[in-house]
């Protein structure tokens, strides 16, 4: 049975079929929408008129409309700019994957992607993902796959951070700039299943790592064609704003490794 946390989500999948008449077409896109960007309030300006016309002709299926949404200034304004790079990332799972990430090697994996092969690169690496193929194919809409139960095969804690991360019917993700799991995932810790609050978010996940993490660097050393390799020791709590400053200096992520 799914926790209070989840008791608000429709566990019908959207999905596009066959035939559909301009109406239905109209509810799959909405409802890509509420999930790709984090259950917005949308201008009507903010929509992505091409690709809307695109998905309605039958030249986009529902993934590569979501792709386009992924990958829109509305989507990249509102979760990359100006959020901190985990949070960017955990959203990134939620949005695409419908799941939370399972550890400090995905979350690591996902940043590596982002700061060395770029925006683009990092959001078709769920759309394009087997996991992605294999839950929702080419016409349904990501949702809350892991939400409903526990799945088999996987950790608990993926099921409860999930729960830190949904905002609730009311609650929309632009509101939460800062990372809610990485202090959970990088001190691979259990996350407390917490039920959203009367405005419709979770409260933010506050407790912090003792634990040290080394990141290794590749920077450029000034000479031509020549880099050298930096070495960070940072907390999990501070991890955050150490990658922001490594992205703001162009530096190339090589590893994420827990000391102690």
């Amino acid at each position: 049975m799914p926790s209070a946390a989840f008791k608000s989500v429709d566990p019908t999948p959207v999905e596009l079929w066959d035939g559909a008449s301009s109406e239905e077409k109209a509810v799959v896109i909405n409802a890509i929408y509420k999930q790709v960007l984090g259950n917005p309030h949308l201008m009507e300006s903010e929509r992505l008129v091409e690709a809307e016309s695109k998905f309605k002709d039958g030249s986009y299926s529902v993934r590569d409309f979501v792709r386009a949404v992924a990958k829109s200034s509305q989507y990249r304004s509102r979760f990359f700019e100006t959020s901190a790079p985990y949070r960017f990332v955990e959203l990134n799972f939620k949005h695409l994957l419908g799941r939370a990430p399972l550890d400090r090697a995905e979350l690591s994996e996902h940043i590596q992607c982002c700061v060395n092969e770029g925006y683009d690169a990092e959001i078709d690496s769920y759309i394009d993902s087997d996991e992605y193929q294999q839950n929702f194919g080419e016409n349904t809409v990501p949702y809350y796959c892991w939400a409903m139960t526990s799945q088999v095969g996987q950790k608990q804690a993926t099921y409860n951070r999930l729960s830190e991360l949904y905002q609730g019917v009311a609650g929309s993700d632009k509101a939460v700039k800062s990372a809610k799991l990485v202090a959970a995932i990088a001190g691979n810790s259990a996350t407390k299943i917490t039920g959203p609050s009367n405005g419709g978010r979770l409260s933010p996940y506050s407790a912090a790592t003792d634990k040290t993490f080394k990141i290794v660097v590749s920077t450029d050393s000034g000479s031509r064609r020549r880099r050298c390799n930096e070495e960070y020791l940072v907390s999990g709590a501070k991890m955050t704003p150490q990658i922001q400053r490594i992205c703001r200096s162009k530096g190339r992520i090589l590893s994420i490794t827990e000391v102690s």
